[in-house]
């Protein structure tokens, strides 16, 4: 048994010794450990490098937001509104107006169809606080609808736009508000919006940075949930619409704007009213434009911001027998 014990403890220390001296001998061998050691030092390095980067980051206070422009360096929009009297008049223009005063840089011309300015209107728009010029023309007797007529039977507003554009291009006529027109170079856009359609506030930014005529869709009209044109690759390359689509521009009044410079630069284009039932808008766009060179405005015309809204005519018969009575509202109090 000792035997035993003592060659188990003889053959552990050969072991031990023969290890011994191997690793002795490895001590004088070149070791390729030091790449991976430097390496995993870099990399540590550049760890604490974005941490000391960050923290300066988290330290260093946010950039201040991004200021609009100042209202002097945008384009100006004209809006062209024809108006005219009836029961809902001042509640439409009140409406409107109201719309109108959250855009910046914005002229408002309201025509009247009358011989001359009314003091409903006249009133309403010292109140609104907007700039405005306040036009006035009467439409011609054979132009206008008779009674029981359809309202599509003959356009409505020509001769008031026709002034409006008149004053852009000359000044003159006007019997309220800023007399003199645009100055020459004047940086602007020119919309016709009827005083009783809905309009975003977005639509006015869409509208301003047009160079030639820019379009949108229009929601609401023409028996279909939108009127608009359609775009491919960015450009018009037709309109969806139901009636009559071989129409030059089968577009609603409210669908287009065009440049300041370019109607100045066409003094012929107007509105006719001679123009067949669906063509009022394609008698000025065709001298202005050609369809391909249309600019497609809210996100390629997929959006509506513009709704051709139309206010129920408010029904009388209570009022209408009062005043048989000699018991009517008072005429005093404006409505």
């Amino acid at each position: 048994m000792k035997l035993k014990l003592k060659n188990v403890f003889l053959a552990y220390f050969l072991v031990s010794i023969a290890g011994l001296l191997y690793a002795l001998v490895q001590l004088g061998q070149p070791c390729d450990c030091l790449p991976p050691l430097r390496a995993a030092a870099e990399q540590l390095r550049q760890k604490d490098l974005r941490i000391s980067q960050l923290q300066a980051d988290l330290r260093r206070p946010p950039p201040a937001p991004a200021q609009p422009p100042e209202p002097e360096a945008l384009p100006t929009i004209y809006v062209v509104t024809p108006t005219y009297a009836r029961l809902v008049q001042k509640a439409e223009l009140v409406r409107l107006s109201q719309t109108l005063s959250l855009v910046p840089r914005l002229h408002w011309l309201l025509v009247e169809d009358a011989e001359g300015p009314t003091p409903l209107v006249s009133g309403l728009l010292a109140a609104s606080g907007l700039l405005f010029t306040h036009l006035a023309v009467l439409t011609p007797k054979a132009q206008r609808l008779r009674e029981g007529e359809p309202g599509w039977v003959r356009p409505r507003g020509v001769e008031q736009r026709n002034r409006a554009l008149d004053w852009l291009r000359s000044g003159g006529g006007a019997v309220g508000g800023e007399k003199d027109p645009p100055p020459a170079g004047t940086r602007g856009v020119v919309y016709f919006a009827d005083d009783d359609n809905t309009y975003s506030r977005e639509l006015f930014e869409e509208m301003r940075w047009t160079r030639g005529v820019s379009v949108w869709p229009v929601g609401l009209v023409g028996g279909l949930r939108f009127e608009g044109p359609r775009v491919q690759d960015g450009r018009v390359v037709g309109f969806h619409t139901a009636w009559e689509p071989n129409r030059p521009f089968p577009v609603d009044m409210a669908g287009f704007a065009v440049s300041l410079p370019l109607l100045l630069a066409k003094p012929s284009a107007q509105f006719d009213a001679t123009a067949p039932r669906g063509h009022l808008e394609s008698s000025l766009l065709s001298h202005l434009v050609d369809p391909k060179d249309l600019e497609p405005r809210a996100a390629n015309c997929t959006r509506v911001l513009v709704w051709h809204t139309r206010t129920e005519k408010p029904k009388m018969k209570q009022e209408e027998q009062l005043q048989r009575q000699g018991r009517g509202s008072d005429p005093a109090v404006e409505v």
